[in-house]
C-alpha cells in the first residue's frame, strides 16, 4: 500500500490533480437529478445551512462555517510552519549521553508527521470551495495517497536510519498527536525564516481565508489560493541551503 517513487517525485502535482479534480467534479452532470451532492453549491455554503439548521439562523450558519474554515486553515498553517522550522538532518536521533534514549524536537516529539497532517489540513480547508461531491471524493483520495506517502517514507527511513528511528516508531504515533511529548527534547534550534519562506502556500491560504472570505465571494478565494500556490512553488526554488529543500517536500 506504500507509494511507489513515482508517486513521491510528482506528489506536488498528484495533489494538485486532485485539487482540479475536486473543482471540475466532471461526474456532477451523470449523477440523478435531486441527488444532494450533485448540485454545485459549494461546501462552504452547504456547510452553512446545515449548521443553520441546528438552530442558528442562516446568516449565522454561514458566518460559523467560516470562522471554522479559518481556524481549521489556521491550525495547517501552524503545523507546517512548525514541522518545517525543526525538520532536518538531527530531527531524529539517539544520543548515547542520556542512555540511549530517542531524541526529537518541534512537533515531531508528538507525532511522527506533522507536516503531513498540515498538508491534509491546508488542502481539506481548500476543498470547502468545491461543490460537495468533488470536496469528498477529493478529501478521500487525499488522504489514501498522503497514508500512501507515509507509509513509503517510513519504509525508505527504517534500513537507513537503523534502530534508532525503530525506537521512534515506536516511541511516538503516526497521526494522533499526543498532548505530552514521547521523546526527550534533542536541543535542535528551529530555522523560522526558511519554515516561513517554505510554506507559503497554507499561510496564503490562512491569510486569503482571514481576509477575503467575509466577502463570502468564493471566486475570489479560489484566485486566492491558486496565487499562493504559485508563489509557494518560486518560494521552493529560492531556497538553496543544503537540506533545506527537504524541509518543504512533505
Amino acid at each position: 500500500m506504500k507509494a511507489s517513487q513515482f508517486e513521491f517525485r510528482f506528489r506536488v502535482w498528484i495533489m494538485a490533480a486532485l485539487i482540479t479534480l475536486g473543482f471540475t467534479s466532471p461526474w456532477i452532470d451523470l449523477l440523478p437529478a435531486g441527488l444532494s451532492f450533485g448540485t454545485r453549491t459549494t461546501t462552504w455554503l452547504w456547510l452553512g445551512f446545515e449548521l443553520g439548521s441546528l438552530g442558528l439562523t442562516p446568516t449565522g450558519g454561514i458566518v460559523l462555517a467560516t470562522a471554522l474554515m479559518i481556524a481549521v486553515a489556521a491550525v495547517a498553517a501552524w503545523v507546517r510552519v512548525w514541522g518545517t522550522a525543526y525538520l532536518g538532518n538531527y530531527t531524529v536521533q539517539n544520543a548515547e549521553m542520556k542512555a540511549g534514549q530517542m531524541l526529537a524536537d518541534g512537533p515531531y516529539r508528538h507525532v511522527r508527521n506533522p507536516l503531513y497532517i498540515g498538508t491534509f489540513l491546508t488542502l481539506g480547508s481548500v476543498c470547502v470551495l468545491m461543490p460537495v461531491s468533488g470536496a469528498v471524493v477529493t478529501v478521500v483520495l487525499l488522504y489514501f495517497f498522503l497514508f500512501r506517502l507515509i507509509l513509503g517514507e517510513e519504509a525508505f527511513l527504517t534500513p537507513r536510519l537503523g534502530e534508532p528511528y525503530a525506537e521512534y516508531l515506536k516511541a511516538v504515533p503516526r497521526l494522533i498527536p499526543s498532548l505530552r511529548p514521547r521523546v526527550p527534547a534533542g536541543g535542535q534550534k528551529p530555522h523560522w525564516g526558511l519554515a516561513v519562506l517554505g510554506e507559503i502556500l497554507p499561510i496564503g491560504v490562512l491569510v486569503s481565508y482571514a481576509v477575503l472570505s467575509w466577502l463570502y465571494d468564493s471566486r475570489l478565494l479560489e484566485r486566492a489560493v491558486l496565487i499562493s500556490f504559485g508563489v509557494s512553488l518560486v518560494a521552493r526554488a529560492l531556497i538553496s541551503r543544503p537540506g533545506a529543500a527537504e524541509a518543504t517536500t512533505a
